[in-house]
């Protein structure tokens, strides 16, 4: 069976890579790290995954690769940072309605992680932040329908 991020050109019978992104993340404990990853309803690939790094599919296209230090220092010449005192990134989840935000938010709190602040409605926005056991910042978000305020 194909890969489901592949795909055959039929006119040159080549195989190509869809569009996807691979999001590399340094974690203490790749199996902690996972099992955190999995409660927020991530899938493990184990094609992409070893005992170094785990593979956690979020939606077709986007994977968050969880690498031992060892192995994510092998990607970059620069010194890992300490996501806890300082931010590299953060990355935002975005999602169909405010109760999905809600309970990935609760999942994590549940699964080890520390919300960031409150929730936010602006109204056409709702938005909740939270960090992962190894001080990854995430941000779900759902874009709210106007209610029919332009009909």
């Amino acid at each position: 069976m194909a890969h489901p991020d592949r795909v055959r050109d039929s006119r040159a019978g080549d195989i190509h890579m869809t569009r996807t992104i691979f999001v590399n993340l340094p974690v203490a404990d790749v199996a902690r790290a996972a099992a955190f990853y999995a409660a927020l309803g991530f899938e493990r690939n184990a094609e992409f995954s070893t005992a170094r790094g785990a593979a956690m599919q979020w939606a077709a296209g986007i994977t968050v690769m969880l690498l031992d230090h060892e192995l994510f220092a092998t990607l970059t010449p620069k010194r890992i940072i300490d996501p806890f005192t300082e931010t590299g990134a953060l990355l935002a989840l975005g999602l169909g309605h405010r109760d999905e935000v809600d309970a990935i938010t609760q999942a994590a709190l549940a699964a080890g992680g520390r919300e960031l602040h409150e929730p936010e409605d602006l109204g056409f926005m709702y938005s909740r932040a939270f960090e992962d056991r190894d001080g990854h910042g995430w941000g779900p978000f759902a874009t709210m329908p106007d209610n029919g305020a332009d009909a």
